[in-house]
């Protein structure tokens, strides 16, 4: 039996034009029904995805920031953040690498170096809570992680250029075409979903979970249910047991449906 189903958000639970499936509210009341905790879990920060889940945040269990924050019912349950010394030398080096901006994300907000029009807009897709500083040394915050914006390709630019330096002392996943996130080595959507696993006494046999990137393949390997989607890249697709639709044809909640809830197609 499932107890507890997890999604990733953009490429897997949304739809390309960043909507909800119309049937996602009542599947999740169908699931709570049943006593299934269901989680979001993203690269997102918390702020941003407890406004993406408005009108639902009370039935939500938030895996934010790669797995290194974790909020129920309003409640931080788990947190991990960054020694800030090390922190400011990846800044450092990551201001080095062309056509790259940073976010940094905090636990209060997060913070960006640059003011251009263009990456700010690009930042408020995905930080709903964000301040413009100057540098590191402004900011009274705890620090998740570095989200390079790299405009060259993450998977291409930044992530060669920092890994060798950085590779071994924290953990850089590649988030989006645009996207390379620097957190913790120790810290990942897989630890997320293994802490509410241990804390809500739920095996793995019990656990469901969707994603359509590689910061989704740790969660993916944390459970039997480990479903990828159909519009995900071939590299990621091979960290599944199981495929399921793509994202535009609702294939979370069609699994869902069908698997867990047993309401045929």
């Amino acid at each position: 039996m499932i107890k507890l189903i997890a999604t990733d958000m953009d490429g897997t639970l949304l739809r390309s034009n960043g909507e909800f499936p119309n049937e996602f509210p009542l599947i999740l009341d169908s699931l709570l029904n049943k006593n299934i905790m269901f989680s979001v879990a993203s690269g997102r920060q918390y702020f941003t995805l407890k406004d993406n889940m408005a009108g639902f945040e009370d039935k939500i269990t938030f895996i934010a920031e790669n797995g290194a924050f974790i909020v129920k019912d309003g409640k931080e349950l788990f947190a991990k953040t960054l020694d800030r010394d090390m922190l400011s030398k990846v800044v450092d080096d990551a201001k080095k690498v062309p056509d790259c901006k940073l976010v940094l994300c905090g636990k209060k907000s997060a913070y960006v170096l640059d003011k251009s029009s263009a990456f700010i807009e690009e930042v408020e897709k995905y930080y709903h809570k964000s301040a413009v500083v100057n540098s590191l040394d402004e900011i009274d915050d705890e620090f998740f992680k570095i989200a390079i914006c790299d405009y060259k390709g993450s998977a291409n630019n930044s992530n060669v250029l920092l890994s060798p330096k950085w590779g071994k002392l924290f953990q850089l996943t590649v988030s989006g075409d645009i996207w390379l996130d620097i957190g913790r080595n120790d810290v990942n959507k897989g630890t997320a979903i293994k802490f509410l696993q241990d804390k809500f006494n739920i095996n793995e046999n019990e656990t469901m979970a969707f994603g359509d990137y590689y910061n989704d393949v740790s969660m993916l390997q944390s459970v039997y249910h480990s479903y990828v989607m159909e519009n995900a890249p071939d590299g990621v697709k091979k960290h599944g047991r199981f495929i399921a639709k793509s994202n535009d044809e609702s294939g979370v909640i069609q699994v869902i449906k069908n698997k867990v809830l047993e309401l045929g197609a």
